[in-house]
């Protein structure tokens, strides 16, 4: 019982006996951005950090003790010049596509972030990786049973590894202790958004739960200095689903991208804080799982039997690894009165620009006309060094000219029709050589190294010279 004293009407002071007093903690809440994690007090249509509308969803959130500041520290300030520096120590996978990706190998204690589309290939990948490194493998999945995994590993029937260990479940708190007991080399979780911490009440998914389980996998990962691969699903957008700050918490985040009705699929570093993110690796997708492509340009080059008009071969680079594409266009009338413009693989934006050039500069009438682009293979690039491959496909579709499968083109176009250098020259003139063409075009103001190669070198300068030049 507890006794309060109330003013009456009166203003008199008056005895109040509570019977019973039920101290019931209340359950707090806040509403979190399942786009940018952020957090607000109530409900609102627009998230004002990223400007969605409509993500914010109420979660139970739990304040957790805060620790009492201890002033016996290890750390002190250190000037930046008495900080001694030394190579980080990494794991060389059987995959020299990711390696070449990851900069060298995987980094002791690194939390790598792979992302990708349902059924691209994220779980073949790194059930591959698992199966292949001769370590012990701690695979846990919150996606699939036991058995789904075992026959997926039976399919890849060459690959065999006995100290791989898999482990089906979602909660955080026994996964890190079952890793703790197990003390693997290396540990996949498939995927972080199936995960939940006891920590917290909210369902898997959400913003809350996948911080806080990236926060205790993070910390197990620096403590142990295992490496720890993370599968993320993706939205709509193509952008890692749940907090952008999980982003920023892991050391690197692949991207797993292809069309799924191609062969090939193309891992690409979006942040890597031990290397560059300017490499990709190349896969192919065969019924034994994911087959690595050493030499990317002989399957995306097809041997024709006849010469057709609209195809033209482009040297572009992907970080320092040149590749050929091969360049399809169709330029043909309107029929429906409004031209149609239509891109695979290139952005129309810029196919859009480069068909206003050769209007305005180089007086084609390509206005009235439809014009459709395509990159063979189902690959994406913004390689600006496409432009004049794409200008010569456009070009001779219109003519209805071939142009020579020995040739191939590696140029920047201009707003006023001039033709720039690109990255790299040497590299892509080697690669061009080494795959057996005659001749490459390329801009006249890029510095041509004055070693002797075995393919002629054509120096343009506009395109109303290239196009004399080509037919």
């Amino acid at each position: 019982m507890e006794l309060f004293l109330v003013k009456d009407q009166n203003q008199n002071f008056v005895n109040c006996t509570l019977l019973f007093y039920l101290n019931v903690a209340k359950l707090k809440t806040a509403y979190f951005c399942q786009n940018c994690g952020a957090q607000y007090p109530q409900w609102m249509g627009q998230c004002k950090n990223c400007g969605e509308w409509n993500t914010l969803a109420e979660e139970i959130v739990e304040k957790t003790p805060t620790k009492t500041f201890s002033s016996k520290s290890k750390q002190h300030i250190i000037n930046i010049i008495e900080v001694e520096t030394h190579e980080e120590p990494r794991i060389k996978t059987p995959s020299e596509e990711l390696n070449r990706v990851l900069g060298g190998g995987i980094v002791l204690g690194s939390v790598t972030l792979i992302g990708g589309e349902p059924g691209i290939g994220k779980s073949t990948l790194l059930l591959q990786l698992a199966l292949k490194m001769k370590k012990r493998i701690l695979y846990v999945s919150g996606e699939e049973s036991a058995s789904q995994i075992k026959m997926r590993a039976d399919r890849l029937t060459e690959l065999q590894n006995p100290e791989c260990y898999l482990f089906t479940e979602t909660s955080v708190e026994k996964i890190l202790h079952e890793a703790q007991k197990l003390k693997p080399d290396f540990v996949i979780i498939d995927s972080i958004q199936t995960l939940q911490s006891q920590l917290i009440e909210s369902s898997p998914g959400t913003v809350s739960q996948i911080r806080e389980c990236s926060n205790e996998i993070i910390k197990y990962a620096k403590e142990n200095n295992i490496p720890v691969f993370l599968v993320g699903h993706i939205t709509k957008d193509g952008q890692i689903a749940g907090p952008k700050v999980l982003e920023h918490m892991v050391d690197v985040v692949l991207n797993f991208d292809g069309d799924r009705n191609h062969l090939f699929r193309l891992l690409r570093a979006n942040k890597n804080r031990f290397g560059s993110t300017s490499e990709i690796g190349i896969y192919e997708m065969i019924s034994q799982g994911l087959k690595e492509i050493k030499n990317p340009s002989e399957l995306l080059i097809t041997k024709k039997f006849e010469e057709l008009s609209g195809n033209a071969i482009a040297v572009t680079l992907e970080g320092n690894r040149p590749m050929l594409l091969e360049i399809q266009a169709l330029v043909s009338s309107a029929v429906y009165g409004t031209p149609q413009r239509s891109s695979t693989g290139f952005d129309a934006k810029r196919l859009n620009m480069l068909l206003a050039v050769l209007e305005k500069r180089a007086g084609f009438q390509l206005g009235t006309k439809d014009v459709f682009l395509n990159i063979t293979g189902g690959i994406k690039t913004d390689d600006p060094a496409l432009d004049l491959a794409v200008v010569a496909a456009i070009l001779s579709s219109n003519d209805d000219v071939s142009i020579s499968e020995q040739y191939c083109f590696a140029g920047e176009i201009g707003l006023s029709g001039e033709i720039r250098p690109v990255p790299q020259i040497e590299q892509r003139i080697s690669e061009a050589e080494k795959l057996g063409y005659e001749k490459i075009f390329v801009s006249n103001l890029n510095k041509i190294p004055k070693k002797k190669f075995g393919i002629n070198i054509v120096e343009v300068s506009k395109i109303e010279v290239f196009h004399d030049f080509l037919f």
